[in-house]
């Protein structure tokens, strides 16, 4: 009979924690709604580990707030007893990209060795980092590369990026150009997939070239030399 009652009175008390948890959450999504009318939509009230302290997030920004949404901070939550930036880790995932929701079909694969390692790669073909990591990529085997032309620096990548795609080996005239510095060739063809790329990029928040995004949706902004492509390939198979 106690076990019966000690069951009832947990059962009772989490429906009331979580009764109170959503009345903070449509506290502040009202008060924040209405004080700051120009505020994107919240996606989303999580409490935080600080006492007190709620997430807010908006789309992929991420803000805090008290119980009733009287103040709004935007910065870093660090525990400093852990040593851990929680903005930066929450920041992380929401920016992964499962792999497998990558859409391929707007890609063309470079395969080297046994191409067993997936890589995708968001590239400007105007990029200078872009061209110094594509060199260093060299040194790296056995790994399957999907190559995503993200035209973002101007009309005449946009041209580029279109006759690419279009030429008749994407990788042989993407590394040509890249690599070894021979002129793209004009092509025609239906170079939608391009315009996908940038769509997807802006969804995705992929603001500069290169990104690198691993097996596990880790992702990586800049140019990264070989031996950190390896570690980081190896990283996303645990």
């Amino acid at each position: 009979m106690k076990l019966m009652t000690r069951t009832i009175g947990a059962a009772m008390l989490a429906v009331g924690l979580a009764a109170a948890a959503h009345g903070q959450e449509a506290a502040i999504r009202k008060n924040l709604a209405e004080r700051l009318p120009k505020m994107p939509a919240i996606d989303e009230v999580t409490k935080t580990p600080m006492q007190g302290l709620f997430e807010v997030r908006t789309g992929m920004e991420i803000f805090y707030t008290d119980a009733d949404g009287s103040f709004l901070i935007q910065g870093q939550l660090i525990d400093t007893k852990q040593k851990r930036n929680l903005t930066e880790e929450r920041k992380d995932k929401l920016l992964a990209i499962d792999f497998k929701a990558l859409p391929l079909k707007d890609a063309f694969a470079i395969v080297r060795g046994n191409g067993k390692r997936k890589l995708a790669v968001f590239e400007d073909p105007n990029c200078p980092y872009c061209k110094h990591f594509e060199r260093d990529l060299q040194k790296v085997d056995n790994v399957t590369v999907y190559l995503f032309l993200y035209p973002i620096l101007g009309p005449d990548s946009t041209e580029k990026s279109q006759n690419l795609w279009c030429a008749r080996d994407k990788a042989k005239a993407w590394l040509d150009w890249m690599v070894r510095g021979q002129p793209v060739a004009p092509a025609n063809c239906d170079a939608a997939a391009v315009v996908r790329n940038v769509e997807f990029g802006k969804k995705y928040q992929i603001s500069g070239t290169p990104t690198l995004i691993f097996a596990d949706g880790s992702r990586l902004p800049g140019a990264v030399s070989a031996p950190d492509i390896e570690k980081l390939l190896a990283d996303a198979k645990q």
